[in-house]
């Protein structure tokens, strides 16, 4: 498999970072909703650093993901309804602003809590704005819908990937996967990593 990707197929870097990344911001979500569970302060804090770590990743990840994305080539796109390729791109543009907004929004709200921020216990990142009490709760809520706001998201990609999997029995899904083989006779589609 080639590193770059072509007109059949993604290269393996852009499905590094599309699993990568899909992974991370799952695992990530659940566990910062799972972050009451803690047995003590002290873990509940060890998992927050965790939390913040993980999430500082994914922004590092999606920002190198898109510059990749700019010298990379792409699948061709096969024919659909126009009304679908839109639909596809908004979905994949949407997707892409929320998962650069949902770390930035925790850093908001991680600065306006006047907490230090710590990537990995190896270096502190600087506050996005000053210690700001009164806008505690709205940072935090804004970080949360952000969040459940992707997962609606994410759910209409993987829906819309599975439909062209099941039902169109075309190589979209076949063409992010890291082991998978497309399928003869079919051209790949547009959608975007």
């Amino acid at each position: 498999m080639s590193l770059r990707s072509n007109d059949r197929q993604w290269g393996s870097v852009a499905k590094f970072f599309h699993w990568t990344i899909a992974l991370a911001i799952l695992g990530n979500g659940i566990f910062g909703l799972l972050m009451d569970l803690a047995h003590s302060p002290m873990q509940k804090i060890n998992w927050l650093a965790l939390h913040k770590s993980i999430g500082l990743t994914v922004l590092a990840l999606v920002l190198l993901r898109v510059l990749w994305r700019w010298g990379d080539g792409h699948p061709r796109e096969e024919p659909a309804p126009r009304w679908q390729q839109l639909g596809a791109r908004a979905v994949h543009g949407v997707m892409y602003v929320l998962i650069v907004a949902l770390p930035l929004s925790g850093w908001w709200f991680n600065s306006v809590t006047g907490k230090p921020l710590q990537w990995f216990k190896l270096f502190n990142l600087p506050a996005l704005v000053a210690k700001n009490d009164d806008m505690r709760g709205f940072s935090h809520a804004v970080h949360e819908y952000l969040f459940w706001l992707l997962i609606l998201v994410l759910v209409a990609h993987v829906g819309a990937a599975l439909k062209h999997h099941v039902f169109d029995n075309d190589n979209v899904l076949r063409r992010m996967l890291p082991f998978g083989r497309l399928r003869n006779g079919s051209t790949s589609t547009g959608d975007s990593p």
